[in-house]
């Protein structure tokens, strides 16, 4: 293996500047929406089709419609919140 093409990613985010806070902020409200998904998805299971038919293309419109409805939604039912001040402070170093 030729180790030259081995490319570097970027260091991760400092919990605790402006742009480690964004970072983890994006990633918590990502990790609600798939929360929220997963439960649209099981609450939704039964659900009639919109048109009547078996379509395979009725189950993706459902399932993208609730994609974007979970996404659309993340933030707003607090488990984001929830999980970033917890994050944040396990990454804020405190001396004794």
């Amino acid at each position: 293996m030729d180790i030259s093409t081995v490319q570097y990613h970027k260091p991760a985010p400092v919990i605790g500047t402006k742009e480690g806070d964004a970072a983890l902020r994006q990633k918590t409200d990502q990790f609600e929406a798939i929360i929220v998904k997963m439960m649209l998805d099981e609450a939704m299971k039964d659900e009639k089709n919109l048109f009547n038919t078996n379509d395979p293309g009725d189950k993706i419109f459902k399932s993208m419609y609730r994609e974007e409805l979970s996404n659309a939604s993340a933030g707003g039912f607090g488990f984001s919140q929830m999980l970033f001040e917890n994050l944040s402070q396990k990454g804020v170093k405190t001396e004794k």
